[in-house]
């Protein structure tokens, strides 16, 4: 048996060839790879390889992704040349059977026999397929080998012993009764759909517009005033005073640092053992701010947030200049470019983040103050009456921002076309010393994504809800469209980004200019992964565990015989549900309890999160709640009077997993085929939170049950839920 590591190589080049030839005395196993791809989907025919046995035995490629195939095995010693072809079976019988064009091909030592070629297939209608064949090869020691089959097995997650990577396993559904086959699960998946939550995703069905502010400043007997709170002082002491002061105790309960005796000069020193950042306003005593409590406004606050995001709001209110402590995404753009489901997409983003921000729209500011039924000459350049008439609400709108950033919003998104310099002009004049504005401008040369979306607004705004004609409230809308188009100026002015043929998520450029600093850092970075493309996510937790059974938090024990039929179940679920989807990907933690669940799903790829794993419970993992309350009641306290911030000790708090799953949103956001995500309580609240668009202080307390499937489905309409239980 060999001993060592053994070496990468290229498989397929002459030196390749060479350095196989020379490790063959070594006692090392051929490891070959072929693969064939294929960007035209042809679902029903799969790819096998024949050699100088019959067609029925030929050995079938395994789907690695949408467009590729493949096939990896072992070469005994004595059979290291071999003749063979590709053939092309159907998927569900031996006949009729497609053998490729041309003479076999012969692969000797791992290497082709010559140059490789496209493998052809004519089929009965005369079509010819065409596939990219590929082959890599590698000498494995029987050690090595043996070594990555086991921990494939016992782990059930992709592994690199030594630097090999796993044998690929052609697997196939287990069939069988209720524990196992397609008896478990019936047909007809609506027969699992339980009703959502009252607070759930379904802003697909409210047109866009209508869930942002409400126009305070039109609505009588309202006075933007938001409810007061008893304000705690802060401060920041003078950093050459810090380590002078004494008598100073921690609370392990709330970490924080507590003065036994007050001074004049240090009143109240605030240490947040992680738990969040308190919201700051520099009161009359420029070393002095005062903090309130999560959710509640006050003067320049600070996000409800930890990592990164508080660390960098502290920095920008302590350095920042007064007027980019509050920021104003100015959004610009022709109708029907998504203007609205951007600024939806982003505030909701933020808001998950941890960073105050709201939605201002002007065209619902202009419908309560004017009126719904307004004709395409109302949006006329050369009509002066319109033309003072939208600037007002614009200006009402702007106005309501920033009285609601004085009491202490961060973000606002003003949501209006902004089409000219005249009308950007008028905002930053309004906005100067106020708040810092980054116009967004959203650009989309498609027609026929444009023609989608008039024809979405036709249905769904109230400006054509009393338009009986579908085809004249068409006419009137693409008329004002015509009236934008006249006298629209591209952004080139102040801090800008441009997002160009974006929507589709299939490329697109974006542009910035002048943007600088960690929040519209992020910002950027965000919308050059969002897209509009509809497509579902499915979240579920993992089977039952056995640590759910004896009732304690964390671990990472296997799961439960419940645990194990659900893991069936959700394998035909998935099968059933993401038949025709089969670029769909499975996303688990790398706790074995979420491995073992998604084990039984065959056919997509599976893919392994940190990040997903469930929250760390620190010293407190492997007990139960009980245990906690008896054995550490001031934790048990703390976390009953505020779970967001509470932080297990040298463990995690909810906002430092919010924080820590900010990748998987963007790549779920990225994404443009279904996702399963099989997780944990904790995980998936914070995630259903995002796509809800739920409170951060409701987090904690938003019900995942066990065995239950939620999808989410995203699209240009927002977002809709539906869930599934499978299983009581």
């Amino acid at each position: 048996m060999g001993t060592g590591s053994s070496k990468e190589t290229d498989g397929g080049s002459e030196g390749s060839k060479d350095r196989l030839d020379n490790d063959d005395q070594s006692g090392r196993q051929l490891y070959v790879s072929l693969k064939m791809e294929n960007h035209k989907l042809t679902a029903h025919l799969v790819p096998h390889v024949v050699g100088s046995w019959e067609s029925s035995k030929a050995l079938p490629l395994e789907r690695e992704s949408v467009s590729m195939w493949e096939l990896s095995f072992v070469v005994p010693p004595n059979h290291e040349t071999l003749d063979f072809k590709f053939l092309l079976k159907p998927k569900d019988s031996d006949v009729p059977c497609f053998v490729e064009e041309g003479p076999s091909r012969q692969l000797i030592g791992g290497a082709l026999g010559e140059d490789a070629r496209l493998a052809l297939f004519k089929v009965d209608s005369g079509e010819v397929l065409e596939y990219q064949v590929f082959v890599k090869a590698d000498r494995v020691s029987p050690f090595d080998l043996a070594a990555s089959w086991r921990a494939y097995q016992e782990n059930f997650r992709p592994s690199a012993v030594r630097g090999i990577p796993d044998v690929s396993i052609s697997s196939t559904p287990q069939t069988g009764g209720e524990n196992g086959s397609s008896a478990g699960l019936e047909l007809d998946l609506e027969h699992y759909v339980v009703p959502a939550p009252s607070t759930s995703a379904n802003s697909a069905h409210v047109y866009a517009a209508n869930n942002t502010e409400n126009p305070r400043s039109l609505i009588s007997g309202s006075d933007g005033s938001s409810s007061s709170t008893k304000e705690m002082e802060v401060v920041v002491p003078d950093p050459s005073k810090v380590f002078q002061s004494s008598g100073m105790v921690e609370s392990k309960s709330v970490g924080t640092f507590s003065p036994l005796q007050k001074h004049d000069s240090q009143k109240g020193h605030f240490v947040d053992r992680g738990v969040g950042s308190p919201r700051l306003v520099r009161s009359s005593s420029s070393n002095i701010f005062s903090g309130d409590n999560l959710g509640t406004g006050t003067k320049n606050s600070m996000p409800a947030a930890a990592g990164a995001v508080a660390a960098a709001a502290v920095a920008d209110q302590m350095l920042g200049l007064k007027e980019d402590r509050h920021l104003a995404i100015v959004l610009v753009g022709l109708p029907a470019r998504g203007k609205t489901f951007t600024a939806a997409k982003l505030t909701r983003y933020l808001r998950w983040l941890g960073h105050d921000t709201k939605h201002f729209n002007v065209g619902k500011y202009r419908r309560l103050k004017h009126g719904a039924n307004q004709s395409a000459d109302f949006f006329r350049a050369d009509n002066p009456e319109g033309m003072e008439a939208r600037d007002e609400v614009a200006a009402l709108a702007f106005e309501d921002m920033l009285s609601w950033m004085h009491e202490g919003g961060q973000v606002g998104i003003f949501d209006a076309t902004n089409s000219n310099r005249r009308r950007r002009n008028m905002l930053m004049k309004l906005a100067e010393g106020k708040c810092k504005i980054i116009f967004l401008e959203t650009i989309c040369n498609d027609v026929n994504i444009i023609e989608k979306n008039i024809r979405l607004k036709i249905q769904q705004s109230p400006d054509y809800a009393e338009e009986p004609d579908f085809e004249a409230g068409l006419a009137d809308f693409k008329n004002r469209l015509a009236n934008y188009e006249k006298v629209y100026e591209p952004v080139g002015e102040g801090s800008y980004i441009k997002m160009i043929d974006k929507v589709s998520g299939h490329g697109g450029q974006i542009q910035v200019n002048n943007i600088s600093g960690y929040l519209p850092g992020r910002i950027v970075f965000f919308l050059v992964n969002t897209h509009l493309t509809p497509r579902p996510i499915l979240l579920t937790r993992h089977g039952e565990s056995q640590d759910n059974v004896r009732g304690r938090i964390g671990g990472d024990t296997a799961i439960s015989e419940a645990g194990e039929l659900y893991s069936k179940k959700l394998a035909n679920f998935v099968e059933k549900r993401l038949k025709s989807e089969r670029a769909a990907s499975i996303w688990t933690s790398t706790l074995q309890r979420t491995i073992l669940t998604a084990s039984p799903i065959v056919g997509f790829p599976k893919i392994q999160w940190r990040a997903l794993d469930e929250i760390n419970a620190g010293v407190c993992d492997g007990m139960t709640y009980e245990e906690i309350k008896k054995n550490r009641p001031e934790e048990y306290e703390s976390r009953k009077k505020d779970k967001l911030r509470y932080r297990y000790p040298r463990g995690e708090s909810y906002l430092d997993v919010i924080q820590r799953l900010e990748p998987v949103i963007i790549e779920l956001e990225r994404q443009r085929a279904p996702v399963v995500v099989i997780s944990h309580q904790a995980v998936l609240r914070a995630l259903y939170a995002y796509f809800a668009d739920r409170p951060l202080k409701e987090v904690p307390h938003i019900e995942m049950p066990l065995h239950t499937i939620i999808e989410i489905q995203m699209g240009v309409t927002g977002v809709q839920e539906k869930r599934y239980k499978l299983m009581d």
